[in-house]
Formats: structure tokens, C-alpha cells, sequence
């Protein structure tokens, strides 16, 4: 019987990337409809710029927490977001999130207002954090999510 090889290197990448991203808060921001994806810190909100956090979040499968939503505004001018918070089943890369996730986008786009809807856009956590409402509009209004040109309906 042959024994476990005791110095795993795949393993021990991976284990390195999960901390470099746990440590940095790092998060997945999409906005559309221009479209624009950055990866920022969830807790302090500022854009990350680093080689070594974006081979991280491509190289591997991660387990995500994903945030979508919807930023509406009414004709008395007065902004309101629709939000659902989703888990999808089993892990994937980066690359495969918009797939796992397009049928809860589109239905929460299909559920607001035509007239109303200004941006939607979703945040992606590679680990099992809940975010609440407050850290996630602030994420988006960094982002500019509020700052586009109102979709046409």
C-alpha cells in the first residue's frame, strides 16, 4: 500500500490563496449596464489593484456568497434597491460565477420596475460571508453603480 505524499503543493497554493483573499476582503463588484467589474475590498470599499489577488481569484474554485441587485429610482426621484443574497451549490472559478448565477439575475431585473430601474449588478464573496444591506450599497456607490445613465426600457 503506498502512503500519502506528505507535501502537497496544490494543496498548499490553494490554502495560500484562500488567506490572501480572506485577509484582503476581496470581492467581486458587477455593474451593468456599462458593464464594469472590479475587485474591491468589502469592508473598507476601495478598488484592489494586485497581481498576486487577481492570479488568486482566477486560479482556483471557490464556495461563493453572491449579493444582487437592482438600484431603482422613481419618478419623484427617490432611490430604493431590490436585493437578494444567494449561495450557490458546489464551487466554482470565477470565470463559470456568471453562469451559476444568470437565472437569479435575471429574475430579479425582470421584477422591478422598467421605468424605475437606473443599474443592477451583483457582489461576490469567494467564502461564505453574509453581507448586509449597508455594506453593500456602500460597495455599489463606490463602484458608481448610481452614477450611469438610466437604462433605457
Amino acid at each position: 500500500m503506498s502512503k500519502r505524499k506528505p507535501n502537497n503543493g496544490f494543496a498548499r497554493a490553494e490554502r495560500n490563496c484562500r488567506a490572501l483573499l480572506r485577509t484582503n476582503h476581496v470581492a467581486v463588484v458587477n455593474i451593468d449596464p456599462s458593464g464594469a467589474q472590479i475587485m474591491a475590498n468589502w469592508k473598507s470599499c476601495r478598488q484592489i489593484r494586485s497581481l498576486a489577488i487577481a492570479n488568486a481569484l482566477f486560479d482556483f474554485s471557490y464556495r461563493w456568497t453572491i449579493y444582487l441587485s437592482a438600484m431603482c429610482r422613481d419618478d419623484r426621484g427617490v432611490e430604493y434597491v431590490k436585493s437578494v443574497e444567494i449561495s450557490p451549490e458546489g464551487i466554482y472559478k470565477v470565470e463559470r460565477l456568471t453562469d451559476a448565477i444568470e437565472h437569479y439575475y435575471l429574475e430579479l431585473r425582470d421584477s422591478c420596475n422598467p421605468n424605475h430601474l437606473v443599474a443592477s449588478g451583483w457582489i461576490a464573496v469567494p467564502a461564505e460571508v453574509s453581507l448586509d444591506e449597508a455594506q453593500a450599497a456602500k460597495l455599489f456607490y463606490a463602484a458608481g453603480a448610481w452614477h450611469q445613465v438610466k437604462v433605457a426600457a
